[in-house]
C-alpha cells in the first residue's frame, strides 16, 4: 500500500509549542518510529545532575555508546530543574554532536520514522537522509506555559514556568550550534489555534498527499 511506504517526517518548534504530541498521534496513525530528541538532551542534564563528572563529554560519549532510545524514553526526565539545565547544555557543540550520532544511527536503522526537535530539518534531516515533510510548531507562550504547567501537576509556579520557556526558546532560538530555525518548505502548525484534532488534520492533509504522489 502507498500509505506504508518510507517516510521521514522532521517536526521542530518552540518549546511546550505542541510538537510531542502531534508527533505522537501522526506517529501513531501512520505506525511510525517516534524519536523525541529532546528527551536525548535532557537525558544527558540527568546524566550530569546526578553523577557530576569530572569530563563531561568523555563520560557522555561513553555513556551514549550502547544506549538505546528506549532505555531513555522510559526514564523521568521532565522536572524543571532538568528543563533550566539543558536550555545550557544544548548550547555545547560537544553535547550536540553526541546526540546528533545516536539519531543518525537510529534513523539509518529505520525508514518510516518521525523525529521531533529543534534542529530536525535544518540539521539532522537536512541531506543524506533529507526529509520528507517538514512541520514547524508555534504556541502563544501564556499558553505553552499553561500547557507545561498542568504538565508537571503544577510542581512550579506559573510564571516561573513561563519565565523558563521564554528562556530557552530565546537561547534556541539565538545559539551558535544549530539554532531553531523554520526551513523554507516546512507547513507551520499554530497549535494555539487548533485543537489536537485539528492538528492531526492538517498534518494528515500532508502526509496523504505524500503517500498519493
Amino acid at each position: 500500500m502507498a500509505r506504508f511506504k518510507k517516510i521521514i517526517i522532521a517536526c521542530d518548534g518552540e518549546s511546550a509549542s505542541g510538537k510531542s504530541t502531534a508527533a505522537k498521534l501522526v506517529s501513531k496513525k501512520y505506525k511510525l518510529l517516534l524519536i523525541n530528541s529532546g528527551l536525548l538532551y535532557r537525558y544527558c542534564s540527568k546524566l550530569i545532575i546526578e553523577n557530576k563528572p569530572k569530563k563531561t563529554i568523555p563520560y557522555l560519549r561513553k555513556k551514549f555508546k550502547s544506549i538505546t532510545y528506549n532505555t531513555i524514553s522510559k526514564q523521568k526526565l521532565h522536572s524543571e530543574k532538568i528543563s533550566n539545565h539543558v536550555a545550557i547544555l544544548a548550547k555545547n557543540k560537544d553535547v550536540r554532536k553526541i546526540v546528533n550520532n545516536l539519531q543518525r544511527r537510529i534513523i539509518k536503522a529505520h525508514n518510516r520514522i518521525c523525529i521531533e526537535g529543534r534542529d530536525i530539518a535544518s540539521k539532522i534531516l537536512a541531506k543524506k537522509p533529507k526529509y520528507d515533510l517538514a512541520f514547524y510548531f508555534e504556541c502563544n507562550l501564556e499558553i505553552a506555559a499553561k500547557r507545561r504547567w498542568l504538565e508537571i501537576k503544577k510542581k512550579v509556579p506559573l510564571k516561573e514556568v513561563k519565565k523558563s520557556l521564554k528562556f530557552r526558546t530565546k537561547l534556541d532560538k539565538h545559539r551558535k550550534n544549530s539554532p531553531l530555525i523554520k526551513v523554507k518548505d516546512a507547513i507551520l502548525i499554530k497549535t494555539d489555534k487548533l485543537s489536537k484534532k485539528q492538528v492531526l488534520m492538517k498534518m494528515s492533509k500532508q502526509i496523504d498527499k505524500f503517500f498519493e504522489k
